[in-house]
């Protein structure tokens, strides 16, 4: 099938790289020109794992290519997916502007029926919106498809090949049979397409995420209060994800979560409350309660060495929101760098993967990069552990030790083992422990 993808960030080059994949012939679209000669020159601009090889092999097989030619790739296409960005506007709502700009390019490069599918996270209404933006434009007949993804950073490509669901939001017999057929070669082994309505398909991603951050927030507000009563939030944990109402995932207690998605999308959602009169106030919590747990963060710092931070060396492990990305949009590292800061404190960091970012566009000449873990440490205070990687999981705690001012770990992913830490003859600070 020829299909066209308009987007060629996360989402958008992670699909079309994916379909290509399947045998579809597929064209990214997009205006950045540079990015795009990148692209076609096989540098990818993100690290995703797996996606670097997965493009290559697919742009020299021809089933993939890139073009800023957006009229070209309509006519030859029957379905087109809509991948562009939906970043918060001023008042929390998400921007729309660029999906609306990309519907009515498309309405006016149509010369036959065309599927059109919202692939980018979009509030409630925005298929009938656009729907009624391209009937303004075309004679031609078309259809409005709701295709949320559900793509996890660090696994998107293996969450495309092997999803776990595709939800297809479409209120016509003939778009979903299309739609039906592009998805059959990713769920050959089982049929996890879930059929529903376009409103209840572009409502299910909102609150897919924001149930998973609820889960987050709240096992951070336990974990609080495990510090005040002497339990171990490690302890809660493993006894709450037992209960197979409950499970494991998303119940580790931390410095709360970030990322592209699920701030952007909670305040989407409270703002789509807003707007229909509903309060909301659940959700406003998680919110709060994940800005609330930065703050904590810090105060453990400050608590520890007084807020005057003046002079004072802090090695930092990890930039990225998480492990196997160089995304550092929302992360909490931006907050607890910049509040050391404003201390006076001096931050030496290392990420495997986020630093090129951090230099770009978050922290550049605000503090130093280290070529690897160990050099950050030295004549550190004490270290800041804010992402996962698996590279910091088992280090050599004796040399740090030896490399570090004071021996002081703040861990605000819990990755250590106190009695371990203490035998060593490290102080360490974590969450809810």
């Amino acid at each position: 099938m020829n299909l066209t993808v308009i987007g060629t960030g996360y989402v958008g080059l992670v699909a079309g790289a994916c379909l290509a994949d399947m045998g579809n012939h597929v064209i990214c679209v997009d205006n950045n020109i540079e990015k795009l000669e990148q692209l076609k020159l096989g540098n990818i601009p993100i690290y995703e794992p797996g996606l670097d090889e997965l493009v290559k092999s697919n742009v020299q097989e021809n089933r993939l290519s890139f073009s800023d030619d957006l009229d070209s790739a309509v006519k030859n296409s029957s379905v087109c997916f809509i991948a562009v960005g939906t970043p918060q506007d001023e008042n929390g709502a998400a921007d729309l502007s660029g999906v609306f700009a990309v519907a009515e390019q498309i309405a006016k490069s149509m010369n036959d029926y065309k599927v059109i599918v919202n692939k980018s996270t979009v509030p409630v209404g925005t298929a009938e919106k656009v729907g009624k933006l391209i009937k303004a434009n075309t004679t031609h007949s078309f259809d409005v498809v709701s295709n949320p993804e559900f793509l996890k950073q660090g696994n998107a490509v293996d969450d495309f090949l092997s999803p776990d669901r595709v939800i297809i939001g479409s209120n016509s017999e003939k778009a979903t049979r299309l739609m039906q057929e592009i998805y059959a070669p990713f769920l050959r082994t089982a049929n996890r397409i879930i059929l529903m309505d376009v409103k209840s398909a572009e409502m299910t991603k909102y609150a897919s995420n924001s149930f998973l951050a609820t889960k987050i927030s709240f096992m951070n507000e336990i974990a609080n209060l495990c510090e005040k009563v002497g339990a171990d939030a490690e302890m809660v944990r493993i006894g709450m994800s037992t209960d197979t109402r409950i499970g494991n995932r998303f119940l580790f207690p931390g410095i709360g979560y970030g990322g592209s998605c699920f701030p952007k999308d909670i305040e989407a959602l409270i703002n789509t409350g807003n707007e229909y009169g509903c309060e909301m106030p659940l959700v406003k919590s998680v919110n709060r309660i994940n800005r609330l747990q930065r703050e904590l963060f810090v105060k453990k710092v400050t608590d520890k060495f007084g807020e005057d931070l003046e002079g004072k060396i802090f090695g930092v492990w990890g930039l990225a929101f998480k492990p196997k990305t160089n995304d550092m949009r929302e992360a909490p590292a931006i907050t607890i760098i910049n509040e050391l800061l404003k201390r006076g404190a001096k931050v030496k960091a290392y990420d495997p993967k986020a630093m090129e970012t951090s230099q770009k566009l978050y922290l550049k000449n605000k503090i130093t990069y280290s070529k690897n873990s160990y050099e950050a440490l030295e004549n550190a205070e004490a270290l800041l552990l804010l992402t996962e990687w698996n590279e910091f999981r088992r280090p050599d705690f004796d040399k740090m030790k030896s490399l570090m001012k004071t021996p002081v770990i703040f861990d605000g992913r819990n990755q250590y083992d106190p009695q371990r830490l203490k035998e060593k003859g490290f102080e360490y600070i974590c969450i809810g422990r």
